[in-house]
């Protein structure tokens, strides 16, 4: 058996493991957790439960500070079985498919939880097991706000890519306003300033040193037009998406800090990465780069 066939039938705490990323993290497990539910889109099945059993990963982000033996500073496994409970109770439903994404999301909403597994099987329709799993990660989960109806609604922004000339076209807010014309939150995203930098030959070093050049990029462009605000962290982004202001992102310390960070550096796929983090409505692209394929975001050329 290959290695790819025997990851795909192997625990979600082992899939879990074989597609982490550098930086350290810690996992939570729930292991062979049966319950029964009245589930299933086929007649024979309404009215009547069914076993099902559970095996759910969640990768946390790891604890900044002594956990000092208190059980309020981690993510607790009640939260995974009450979020298994708290979604069976809600409604029949008919697919594992549902009930899946809809668990993964509630783990998700916690704080801590960064990547959910959730592998669910019926045990009672057939000599073995069938069953779904899923992969959800908090990047995929767009931000909310309470809009004027009270209603609770996605924020889906725009992020768009500048060049240098854009930035320093005389019609920059005229384009600004088309972009906020659209409805939606707008963070404008920069590459490299024109001329030398500092070069280390180190990796590491080098990577901060072109972070930071890029965030003097973005004052650069926050000094054209007030309605810019540069932000860093995704507090700040948040915050600012919800206030409606115009971002301009400095990406040093979320790429830093980040879990799941970019795999690339250069700077257009950091802006890509930040897109899909955001769960963005779409990628508007200005200036002759090449776009990273694959991306679960719908690219735009301006």
């Amino acid at each position: 058996m290959t290695s790819d066939i025997r990851l795909a039938f192997a625990h979600p705490e082992e899939r879990s493991l074989a597609s982490a990323s550098a930086d350290p993290r810690d996992r939570i497990c729930l292991r062979d957790h049966v319950v029964e539910a009245d589930i299933g889109a086929f007649q024979q099945e309404r009215g009547r439960t069914q076993r099902l059993r559970f095996n759910v990963v969640v990768e946390v982000r790891p604890v900044p500070v002594p956990l000092d033996d208190d059980v309020d500073r981690i993510l607790s496994y009640d939260r995974i079985t009450e979020a298994i409970a708290a979604e069976l109770a809600e409604e029949r439903l008919n697919l594992l498919e549902t009930l899946a994404a809809r668990i993964a999301e509630r783990i998700l909403a916690e704080p801590q939880a960064m990547r959910a597994f959730v592998r669910i099987e019926k045990l009672d329709r057939g000599p073995g097991a069938l069953g779904v799993e899923i992969v959800r990660s908090r990047a995929e989960a767009p931000l909310r706000a309470v809009d004027a109806e009270g209603t609770l609604q996605a924020l889906h922004p725009l992020v768009v890519w500048l060049d240098n000339d854009m930035i320093a076209a005389p019609d920059l807010a005229a384009r600004l306003d088309h972009w906020q014309a659209r409805g939606l939150p707008v963070i404008l995203t920069v590459g490299l300033p024109d001329g030398p930098r500092p070069q280390t030959g180190h990796k590491p070093t080098q990577r901060r040193i072109d972070l930071l050049a890029i965030e003097q990029n973005a004052w650069v462009l926050a000094a054209r037009d007030d309605r810019c605000v540069v932000v860093s962290t995704r507090t700040e982004i948040d915050w600012a998406m919800k206030n409606g202001k115009m971002i301009v992102w400095a990406p040093s310390k979320l790429v830093l800090d980040a879990v799941d960070g970019p795999h690339s550096r250069e700077p257009v796929a950091l802006a890509l990465w930040l897109a899909e983090l955001t769960a963005a409505e779409a990628f508007v692209v200005h200036g002759d780069v090449t776009v990273p394929a694959g991306s679960r975001v719908s690219i735009e050329r301006a």
